[in-house]
């Protein structure tokens, strides 16, 4: 009976992480929406139709008290099983046309506390209910390697400036993550779904959320004891950091 948490699950890749797990009855989601006063419509029209089990709970990922409610909320829903799969998948780019020559702090930090901090207090929080076997995935974007980021990938634009270095920043808590907890049985990888057609992935977009979920899965599920660490795009290709 594998239990799989996904923050941001309301809406965007999100939603189709749940649509996809919760087709098989044996699955258990628990959903963590940044507020459930929000926008969850779809998410409970799923949930009321899903094979699999679905909990709806608050975690507002730039919220670490909310974060750390979660942790206090969840123990109800997971009666004392394990997490088999983290799924940090919640994040923002709410200054897509900020470079780096007219960034604003403000911008940067917004991002540094729901792209990175985000994750980080949620693996922290959760870590008492990970265990051997447990893998937590950090959702990541192309935009943050260095190499295909900007200057060699179809994103080829020096725009998204502090949503990239959020990312970039998310792709080195990973690598600290896995080895900080590699010696408990808990793999960590960071992965990028691609350019989505969600709301954030905008106008140009590329790829459904099905094949982007669909492949994300497929990898998560594949991952081994060798693979922590490790940045992949989600056909299952490393990406060079």
């Amino acid at each position: 009976m594998p239990v799989y948490v996904v923050t941001g699950a309301n809406r965007g890749l999100g939603l189709e992480f749940v649509r996809q797990i919760t087709q098989d009855s044996s699955n258990t989601v628990i959903a963590a929406v940044r507020s459930l006063q929000g926008e969850l419509d779809d998410l409970k029209d799923l949930a009321s139709k899903a094979a699999g089990k679905v909990h709806v709970l608050e975690c507002n990922t730039g919220d670490i008290g909310s974060i750390h409610a979660f942790g206090d909320a969840i123990k109800g829903p997971l009666g004392g099983q394990q997490i088999d799969y983290l799924l940090n998948n919640a994040g923002i780019n709410a200054t897509a046309e900020q470079t780096s020559l007219d960034m604003t702090p403000e911008s940067l930090r917004q991002h540094i506390d729901i792209n990175v901090m985000g994750p980080a207090e949620t693996v922290k929080v959760l870590l008492p209910y990970l265990g051997k076997g447990s893998i937590v995935l950090n959702m990541t974007s192309g935009l943050g390697s260095s190499e295909h980021g900007v200057l060699t990938s179809v994103h080829r634009r020096p725009k998204c400036t502090t949503y990239s270095i959020s990312k970039a920043a998310v792709n080195m808590l990973t690598v600290h993550q896995s080895e900080q907890l590699k010696d408990r049985g808990i793999k960590v990888i960071c992965m990028d779904p691609g350019w989505v057609k969600t709301r954030m992935g905008g106008d140009g977009a590329i790829l459904e959320p099905e094949d982007s979920i669909g492949g994300m899965l497929k990898v998560v599920h594949g991952v081994k004891n060798e693979d922590t660490g490790k940045f992949y795009t989600y056909t299952g290709e490393e990406v060079p950091w």
